[in-house]
């Protein structure tokens, strides 16, 4: 991935990983995959983040999710209340395992002097990745008396360089504030996170981020690897609007593939209206004219071999959103990518272009069938855009538990040339087929020749 994201949720096997090897593993390349990388140690904590914890450590909460057979911890987060009646703003991702396997898995809380309890899922959100949980009440156990957190009013915004603190457990270690900086809303972003420069962990997903007031501006959801304090936060609005939403739900009993399935939907149709909306930026080669996405919600790379190169030249070009939507461990979907690379053999010939050219065809691998998703169905053709002659691969992979939706491949190849040509690839994850067809048109119709070429004409 072009950007690395890692959301915050610390699973078992980690946890036991990190203490036998006595580091960090290495990062997973998608948002969503957990361990992430330790940040670097924490700065002296304030007066102002002492005088907040302490205000707020009342209602915060360790959030477990326990393997029903052994009752052994399979993954933890962090969460806080949100009403006297013990309503609890999570992640979505945190309490997962639960939400599609209810039968395995079971949801406990721990507060920071220790007490603990039942949990149920009322409602989530897993485009925002949120989830909304219950404590159930039990004798001598009443989390509404410990208050509650409010969130800060959406009119009255933060500047960038305000003082903000993330709280949560980090690593299953102990509950922390982390004091840090609101830095506005990550940019070319299709879901605006917020970017929080400060040290959060794993363990601290679903956690609160107040502002100096103790109100929350946001939810502890990722990090990005490799990097020093960049942090990302869901905006505060979106859990204050699953609560109100979802506050008198009855508790979610069965697996949510369903209800997933329909959140998924929604998404897709409105990321693929408003994608196609976008007309295409020119890659400015000579020859082609190659499909480039706007960077409203993408960000793209490019490279290129030095000027004095002696055999094959190539421009390449690479976007992809860097925000997927968190399913399970082993399921994240809902974005876009799309790569091109021109290349130019006139200094091989045509013998040597051809073995070369040919062979970065079939290397692309288009997937296979594994326990989320079915083998890929492909269809080629050979197809002539205004006079610029193409051959195309299409190919759909089928979600096995979240019917209707498809991972969408599509692999082009200009088809004019001995010794030149342009390869480009469009991927799509968790569409209909009916948008599907939409992204296949709309990616096509991106090539042809450029308007200086005159084989346009011929």
């Amino acid at each position: 991935m072009l950007m690395m994201i890692q959301v915050l949720r610390l699973t078992v096997a980690a946890s036991m990983l990190l203490s036998a090897l006595g580091a960090t593993a290495a990062p997973e390349p998608i948002a969503a995959q957990p361990p992430a990388e330790a940040a670097s140690a924490p700065a002296p904590v304030s007066a102002a983040a002492r005088r907040l914890y302490d205000a707020s450590r009342s209602q915060l909460l360790q959030i477990r999710t326990l393997l029903k057979t052994q009752d052994s911890q399979a993954s933890v987060g962090s969460g806080f209340l949100v009403s006297q009646d013990g309503r609890i703003i999570t992640n979505y991702h945190v309490v997962s395992q639960f939400a599609l396997e209810p039968e395995r898995y079971r949801l406990r809380y721990a507060t920071t002097e220790g007490q603990e309890g039942a949990l149920e899922l009322l409602d989530f959100d897993v485009r925002r990745d949120l989830a909304l949980l219950r404590a159930v009440p039990a004798q001598g156990q009443d989390l509404g008396k410990r208050g509650e957190l409010d969130f800060r009013s959406r009119k009255d915004s933060l500047s960038k360089g305000d003082r903000i603190y993330s709280m949560g457990n980090p690593h299953d270690v102990a509950f922390a504030v982390v004091e840090g900086t609101y830095n506005g809303l990550v940019e070319r972003s299709f879901d605006g996170l917020i970017y929080y420069s400060g040290a959060i962990n794993p363990g601290m997903s679903g956690g609160p981020v107040v502002d100096e007031s103790g109100r929350v501006v946001g939810i502890n959801v990722s990090m990005m690897v490799f990097a020093q304090q960049m942090s990302f936060l869901v905006p505060g609005q979106y859990a204050q609007a699953l609560y109100e939403k979802s506050r008198d739900a009855k508790p979610i009993t069965k697996p949510v593939w369903s209800r997933l399935r329909e959140q998924l939907t929604a998404y897709q149709d409105e990321l693929t209206a408003r994608f196609i909306a976008q007309p295409w930026q020119s890659a400015g080669h000579q020859r082609y004219r190659l499909p480039v996405p706007q960077e409203q919600f993408m960000r793209c790379w490019g490279r290129g071999t030095p000027a004095d190169t002696k055999g094959l030249e190539f421009q390449r070009s690479q976007c992809r959103m860097e925000h997927a939507l968190f399913v399970s461990g082993a399921m994240q979907t809902g974005w876009l990518e799309m790569s091109h690379e021109a290349y130019d053999g006139r200094k091989l010939g045509a013998l040597r272009f051809s073995k070369q050219y040919s062979g970065s065809f079939r290397n692309e691998a288009l997937g296979r069938s594994d326990k989320a998703r079915t083998a890929p169905f492909c269809k080629e053709e050979f197809i002539d855009r205004e006079g610029l002659p193409l051959r195309a691969v299409v190919c759909l992979r089928a979600y096995r538990k979240l019917d209707g939706l498809h991972d969408l491949s599509v692999l082009v190849t200009t088809v004019d040339s001995a010794t030149e040509g342009a390869l480009g690839r469009f991927d799509a994850r968790g569409v209909s087929f009916d948008n599907a067809l939409k992204l296949t048109a709309h990616y096509l119709e991106g090539f042809a020749w450029t308007s200086a070429n005159t084989k346009a004409s011929q």
